[in-house]
């Protein structure tokens, strides 16, 4: 929720506001990539495709919140998540 309320912030703001609230979303965005992978990789079995994940019913109702360009992202995430990469992100 976190996350998504920086996004929703984010989108209302401009200049150094608008900056502020992107890095908070950054932030809050990749701690929330960090936990789903980690409760992606505790399922048993561990989901192989991105609709196996979408079909998790504890994720469904984050999925069906995100707009479509934050979701672009987390599907990403998703993406790199299955093919087992480990980006690391810095700033």
């Amino acid at each position: 929720m976190t996350m998504l309320e920086d996004w929703n912030m984010m989108q209302k703001h401009v200049g150094d506001e608008g900056a502020e609230w992107a890095e908070r979303f950054e932030n809050h965005f990749y701690q929330f990539s960090s936990e789903l992978k980690i409760a992606l990789t505790k399922k048993n079995p561990v989901p192989e495709s991105i609709e196996e994940i979408e079909e998790i019913e504890e994720l469904k109702e984050i999925f069906e919140s995100l707009p479509d360009p934050l979701y672009l992202n987390v599907s990403i995430e998703i993406e790199e998540f299955l093919d087992g990469l480990d980006m690391k992100r810095f700033d």
